[in-house]
């Protein structure tokens, strides 16, 4: 089967990447600094497929490119960010190291290597314009003109990726990603509000909204995303959307997830959030032509999966590090955390 390397596969959606790339029969590599993901998100895949191999290593170290060069690989795929519109508003130098610096390096480690194709995570939810109201849905064809730091990167990288191809061959797929929740987003994270809320309901806390409660979003579930990534190491070219081309907003999946836990608690209004945009709904159009891929799970079934991880998993933080020790490498002076 296919040589692929992950970079960001200790994380919430890499990770399950990484399963679904494994049990397809592929060689996988992970590289990740493990600083917001998790080594125990790959407990389950490392045991059943033992043949996967841990790198910890900061995508923008120059001996990171060296490390990903000798996995030889043949499709490199690019989900290590920083993900958060907050922290890119906050710190906008460590955002474009990783996410600028460290895609360009990634790059040229895929190229120097050989790769036949790199497949990289973008965001639909920061990368275009504003919707106007009654517009339909986001198609990749939109002006991009992101709000955030975070949005202005992954919108960077498309151009790096266009010139990628036409300076040196290296064929890619972006895939423009809406909301991704599930099982093993980080209910303590800095994003992520389907864990976070699932997370205080259970605890018997009300829910921080940001704002009017009324900003849409085009959530997708995690599982649905992972399908799209395995698909787009065979098919699939430029930028393709992976959404549902439905949205719903916070306070719907505030009741959402108060249907499922049974918490009666009205949430908390506070300032909205700068940089986020106010609706988003992804057209899905592109992705079932080039991937054959349509999202297939139900946002109530998603939810109801997000609360069951949540309820197994919050009184087992031992669980974190897990997998340190399963065939997993230090580089040495970079990326341990």
């Amino acid at each position: 089967m296919t040589r692929m390397v992950v970079t960001g596969g200790g994380g919430f959606i890499g990770s399950h990447v990484v399963e679904r790339l494994a049990a397809q029969g592929h060689t996988v590599t992970v590289v990740d600094d493990f600083s917001t993901g998790h080594r125990a998100n790959l407990s389950r895949v490392l045991r059943l497929h033992p043949d996967v191999t841990v790198h910890e290593a900061d995508i923008a170290a120059p001996s990171t490119a060296d490390l990903v060069r000798t996995e030889r690989p043949e499709v490199v795929l690019l989900l290590a960010a920083q993900m958060s519109v907050k922290v890119s508003m906050r710190d906008p130098v460590l955002d474009a190291r990783l996410n600028v610096e460290g895609l360009v390096r990634m790059l040229e480690a895929a190229r120097t290597a050989g790769a036949r194709k790199v497949v990289f995570a973008s965001s639909g939810g920061t990368i275009y314009r504003e919707a106007s109201d009654g517009e339909g849905p986001t198609t990749e064809a939109w002006e991009r003109a992101p709000r955030s730091f975070y949005g202005l990167t992954k919108s960077v990288a498309l151009d790096y990726l266009r010139l990628y191809e036409e300076v040196h061959g290296l064929s890619s797929v972006a895939l423009a990603l809406g909301n991704v929740y599930g099982p093993r987003q980080d209910p303590g994270g800095e994003a992520g509000v389907v864990a976070i809320f699932a997370r205080r309901m259970l605890n018997g806390q009300r829910c921080v909204v940001n704002g009017d409660g009324l900003t849409t979003r085009d959530f997708v579930h995690v599982d649905d995303v992972a399908e799209a990534f395995a698909l787009a190491t065979e098919r699939g070219s430029g930028l393709i959307n992976i959404g549902t081309g439905r949205s719903s907003s916070v306070l719907d999946i505030h009741a959402a997830l108060a249907a499922t836990t049974g918490f009666t608690g009205a949430p908390v209004f506070g300032a909205p959030l700068p940089g986020e945009m106010r609706h988003v709904r992804l057209s899905t159009d592109r992705a079932a032509e080039q991937l054959g891929w349509r999202a297939g799970i139900g946002l109530q079934e998603g939810v109801n999966s997000v609360v069951r991880w949540v309820q197994e998993h919050s009184e087992r933080p031992a669980e974190v590090g897990l997998a340190a020790e399963h065939r997993t490498a230090v580089t040495p002076g970079e990326g341990a955390s």
